[in-house]
């Protein structure tokens, strides 16, 4: 399954309005999953079977827990049994596409 979710307080944690200390610590978390994964400036997409993907966000979404009462969770998932490596197939797969048009 490939899994894209953010996870952020709801609310700032610093002057600025930006929450970026408590995304990265859900990064982190992800990160050291050993999971395959990529975080782009929205969200961050990970890699794997379907109790590791969620084990792997909720302690995300619990160290996001830290920097507030309230947290906002969204996820997105795409499962197709019996494929691995889709997180670079799938762009493959598109960039080839584009390239024939």
């Amino acid at each position: 399954m490939l899994l894209a979710f953010s996870v952020s307080p709801t609310g700032s944690t610093d002057e600025s309005g930006s929450v970026h200390e408590a995304v990265a610590a859900a990064v982190r978390v992800v990160r050291e999953s050993g999971l395959p994964n990529r975080t782009s400036a929205m969200f961050t997409e990970i890699e794997g079977e379907w109790d590791e993907v969620f084990a792997v966000v909720k302690r995300a979404t619990e160290a996001v827990q830290q920097f507030g009462p309230r947290v906002s969770l969204v996820m997105k998932a795409d499962i197709r049994p019996g494929f691995v490596g889709e997180l670079d197939g799938k762009v493959a797969r598109l960039e080839q596409a584009i390239e024939k048009s």
